[in-house]
């Protein structure tokens, strides 16, 4: 099955140095049965392109969860966050991985899968990651994610402007070098 496993840059470091992820809760998102059954119409690639969007979103909320330990940013901070060593990467990041024994949750959501375990790097896919460009609107969209899903129309538009941005595609033996880039 091909999962959709939401991650940050320090999470994409850690897959390369240690040749192996253990998603945060072992929480991914694929195209499962509830999501087909969720969307009247769209073929496997438009439902794969959904489940890629949710673990994109989950991304945001990790990437949020690092800037916290981090300590608070104000929002003069946010835009050049990515450059100041320790600081966080406001760049969404999803791996893409195929693997076996993924257990179904449609208790959390539609496209919410559980891992049996840690992904290894053979099994990846793909990466996809934020381009630089993106920055400034996935950091103030970090900042109101939550409010988003309890229907602030405000925040739902700052959390668009950041999901307007494309995932650039990566393949897995270009990680390294984008690492580096960074």
């Amino acid at each position: 099955m091909r999962v959709y496993i939401p991650a940050t840059i320090p999470l994409l470091r850690q897959l390369v140095d240690e040749q192996r992820l253990l998603p945060l809760g072992a929480t991914a998102f694929a195209v499962t049965p509830a999501l087909r059954e969720a969307y009247a119409a769209g073929d496997d690639d438009e439902l794969a392109e959904v489940a890629m969007q949710e673990a994109a979103r989950a991304s945001m909320r990790l990437i949020g969860a690092e800037r916290d330990g981090l300590g608070d940013l104000d929002d003069d901070d946010a835009e050049g966050a990515s450059t100041a060593p320790g600081s966080p990467v406001y760049r969404r990041a999803v791996i893409a991985a195929d693997v076996a024994g993924a257990k179904l949750r449609p208790d959390l959501d539609d496209a919410v899968v559980k891992l049996s375990g840690p992904i290894t790097f053979e099994q990846v896919a793909a990466v996809h990651v934020d381009l630089a460009e993106a920055e400034p609107q996935v950091a103030k969209a970090v900042d109101v994610i939550d409010a988003a899903d309890l229907g602030d129309t405000d925040a739902e538009f700052v959390l668009g402007d950041a999901e307007d941005h494309q995932l650039a595609w990566y393949a897995p033996q270009e990680l390294p070098f984008l690492l580096e880039l960074l």
